[in-house]
């Protein structure tokens, strides 16, 4: 599926590449870290369960999500010692 603009088809991003965007919403994992994170979970295992990827790829974003939340605590400890 594609959208279209001023003549221009633009391919819609596939499963994988919209659970990356989410990966890199930093306002959201900065918002929710848990909720953020649990969402990337869900999504990677959705992923893997469609066959959309395989047993490797579902570890190395389940590696992603929790470097993820790793950084959002870091960051939010930061701002409370900052402030």
């Amino acid at each position: 599926m594609s959208r279209e603009s001023a003549g221009i088809v633009i391919p819609e991003p596939s499963r994988t590449e919209l659970w990356r965007i989410m990966l890199r919403d930093e306002l959201s994992l900065l918002a929710m870290p848990g909720a953020h994170h649990k969402a990337l979970l869900r999504q990677a295992h959705a992923l893997h369960q469609d066959q959309v990827i395989n047993a490797d790829e579902l570890g190395e974003l389940l590696e992603l999500a929790d470097a993820a939340l790793a950084y959002a605590i870091e960051a939010l400890l930061d701002i409370d010692t900052a402030g």
